[in-house]
Order: structure tokens, then sequence, then C-alpha cells
């Protein structure tokens, strides 16, 4: 069953799309868990500094002469207490009142030391991945119109910005003084830390497009290729038919019509069948050698031509069997010889030749140049012909491709002449050049390596 291009379209855009929702939601998602993350992580960051703070108060409190009966022995930690058991509610809830129980104790005989707090922060932080946090600490009396007791920048130019967010965390058993935080929105951190992410997502959906981009140009240009060689099969059935019918025609009236009793008669009437079974002969040998230029075994048989005569011949060739009026130009440098395949330089010059002809309004001017560079032949054919768009002029050698010309169906060809002739000079090693003008004419030239 063949399925129409639009559906294939609109599945392939559905699946690119669905796959697109689906990775933005995915991405949403982990945003959002990742955020989350990081603003407990800020929190219990705080928690774990105040305790090391806690611990660096309690080491130089046993240097000084001070009581230390009521001082516990602590230990500095990078982990809050609740990471060595197991997490449930009941046992973080104990962890904080203990931790706040010694702050109680020892806040009576040592104040908080912020510029310790921040450094404790500040290194845990990084041992989290962040580097570089911006931010205010700040000792606050929540009892008290949230009084700041002490605050410090980091770095110490640093203002909070309007749209910065504050995270507290109650360092004492009656919730009256608390650490408060200032920090810019996490957006950029959580961002900076999924950036991973987000660019192998991005290529992956940049590869996906491109894949699919390529897809819906591969089935594109399958169904052009398609409908060249629907055309293709009409043109060449015209083509075909023609011919034989023209020498049918002219077999019929020598059989039929007493054609054959007037000898002059029977002369025409041969070279009429003579001619057309000629112009199948073309037909056919040009259809069969682009067959036989894609095979493997495919093989040029080179040989030194000399061109003068094999022009002379094709320019004399082409002036019977044009059907309009023809004039021709040969400008040929002295002696001069290129090595090349003789029926496939002599098939794509008269592929050349018969194209000026056929695609010139009226009769036709047709010069014809050979000139020796300095690495190549120049086998120039140029014609006052009705000329080629230029945006026509890069699909001109594709196979099956006839330049539109709208209504107008009076040139007839099947899209194959400059295809072999572009193929066929590159089996020779060089190359075909276009330039035209609509309304002005064309030269196609032909470049042979010396």
């Amino acid at each position: 069953m063949k399925i129409p291009f639009k559906v294939i379209a609109a599945l392939i855009i559905f699946s690119l799309t669905g796959v697109f929702a689906y990775q933005a939601y995915w991405l949403t998602g982990l945003y959002g868990s990742m955020k989350k993350d990081m603003e407990n992580s800020l929190i219990e960051v705080m928690q774990i500094s105040d305790y090391n703070e806690m611990m660096l108060r309690c080491d130089s409190l046993r240097h000084t002469n001070m009581p230390q009966a009521d001082t516990p022995s602590l230990l500095y930690v990078n982990e809050p207490f609740s990471t060595t058991i197991d997490k449930n509610g009941s046992v973080e809830l104990l962890t904080k009142y203990f931790q706040r129980g010694m702050h109680s104790h020892l806040d009576l005989f040592t104040d908080v030391n912020l510029h310790t707090y921040d450094s404790l922060f500040v290194r845990m932080m990084v041992m989290r991945g962040i580097v570089h946090l911006p931010h205010r600490m700040e000792v606050v009396n929540l009892r008290e119109d949230t009084t700041v007791v002490g605050s410090l920048n980091h770095p110490a130019n640093y203002l909070p910005e309007q749209n910065a967010i504050p995270y507290y965390y109650n360092y004492d058993l009656h919730n009256k003084m608390a650490y408060r935080l200032w920090v810019a929105p996490l957006q950029s951190i959580v961002l900076q830390q999924m950036s991973g992410i987000l660019c192998t997502s991005v290529l992956i959906i940049i590869i996906l497009g491109i894949a699919f981009w390529f897809l819906i140009h591969i089935i594109l240009r399958q169904k052009t290729v398609e409908e060249m060689k629907e055309d293709f099969t009409h043109n060449i059935t015209h083509e075909l038919k023609t011919p034989l019918a023209v020498a049918y025609t002219a077999n019929d009236a020598l059989l039929n019509f007493q054609g054959a009793e007037k000898p002059e008669k029977r002369r025409n009437y041969l070279q009429i069948v003579q001619a057309q079974l000629k112009q199948l002969n073309g037909l056919v040998e040009q259809i069969l050698s682009m067959s036989m230029e894609q095979r493997k075994n495919f093989r040029l048989h080179y040989e030194i031509i000399e061109l003068r005569p094999m022009l002379e011949s094709l320019i004399a060739q082409h002036r019977l069997k044009a059907d309009k009026p023809a004039t021709f130009h040969l400008d040929v440098e002295n002696d001069c010889t290129a090595r090349a395949d003789r029926t496939h330089l002599y098939n794509m010059v008269s592929n050349l030749i018969d194209n000026a002809i056929k695609y010139s309004d009226g009769q036709a001017d047709v010069c014809i140049t050979v000139r020796r560079e300095e690495r190549d032949l120049a086998l120039a054919v140029k014609d006052k012909g009705i000329g080629i768009p230029a945006d026509k002029q890069r699909h001109l050698f594709e196979k099956f491709y006839r330049v539109p010309t709208g209504n107008r169906h009076d040139v007839k060809g099947y899209g194959l002449g400059l295809y072999y002739v572009k193929t066929m000079i590159e089996q020779h090693r060089g190359n075909v050049e276009v330039k035209s003008i609509a309304g002005k004419g064309s030269t196609f030239t032909l470049r042979i390596p010396l």
C-alpha cells in the first residue's frame, strides 16, 4: 500500500514534536528537582557549618583558662548528624535539638564567630562543587523584628539584588537567633550544573532534527525522481513512436499505394525510413549509454581524434536533419586534436548541437569553437536561442530534468542529453560548463584534459 507523502510528513513531524515535548518535560522536571535539592543543600550546609563553627569555638576554649567542665568533647565533621544514622523525622528533630542545646551552653562563654562560620560555609559549598556563590551572611534576632546582629558579604563588594532570596537556619532552642543567607535566585547555578545534560540534549535534538530533515529531503527527492521517471516514460514513448509511425507510413506507401513503382518516390520513401531508423538507433544508443556508464566494467576507448573533420561531419549531419533553418560557424585551431573516446565525444557534441538547434526560435545560429588552453582543450557550442533562467541552471545536468516551459510543448526531449554529456565528460576526467542568459542564448563548454 502506497502511503501519501503528506501522511508520512505528518507522522514524521508529529514524532519529532513528541520527542521534543518529552525532552522539554523531562528537562523541566530535572531542573525543578535539582533546584529543590540545591535549596535543601544550602540549609544543610548552613547546619553543618554551624556545627563546625561550634567545634572550633570549643577548641579555642580548651586553650584558654575558662571553665570547661560543661564543654563536651566534640569532633569537626563535614556531614550532619542525620547522615550517620537512619534519616527519619524523629531522629532529624532530635539532632537539631541536640545541636541547638549545645549552642545555648556554648554561647554563654563565647559569641558566634561570623567570619569563621562564613569561611566554613564557603569551604563546604566548594566541596559540593559550587565554587563561586556571591552571598551575604547575617546573624539576625527573629524576636526583635529580625534585627541584624552581624553581617558579612562574600565577596566584600557584593550587595544583594532586589530579587535575592533569603534562607534561614535557627540555631537556638527558643527559635530566637538565626543565620540568614542572601543569594541571587539559584537558576544560573542549577543551569550550570545541568550544562552537560543540556548540551547533550540539545545535541541529540539537533541530530534528530537533521536526521528527520534528511529523511524528508530523501523522500522528496525520491518523489521528484519518480515524477521525472514518469515524465521520461511518457516522453521516450512519444519519441520512439514518432519515428516508428513515420517509418510505418513510408513503408505502407511502398507496399499498398504503388510507391515502389516510381524510382524517385521509392528512393524518397526509403530515405525517410532510413532517417527514422537512424533516429531510433540514436535514441536506443543514448539510453544504453546511460545504463552502461553505471556499470563497474565500463571502459572508455581512448584515441587521438582530429577535431575539425569530426566537427565538420557533425555539422553536415545536423544541417540535413534540422527541422528549421540553421547556420553553423566553425572555428578550430590548426592541428587541434583530443585524446578521447570517439563515440562518446561524438555523441556529447551532437547533443549540444541538437539542443542549440531545438532551443532556438526561428532560425538557429550555432557557433562551435575549439581552443587549446594551458591544461585542457575547450570545445564550446554557442547559440542565440531562448537561453536558460539562472535559477534553473544548477539542475540542468540532473537525470530526467527538463527546464519547465509552461504551456509550451514544441520542444521534445526526455531529460537525458545533458546528463549524458556531464557523465561522459567526467569519465574523461574533464568537466562541462554553462553560461546562459534568458532570451539571449547559451554557451556550453566541454573541457577535456590535454
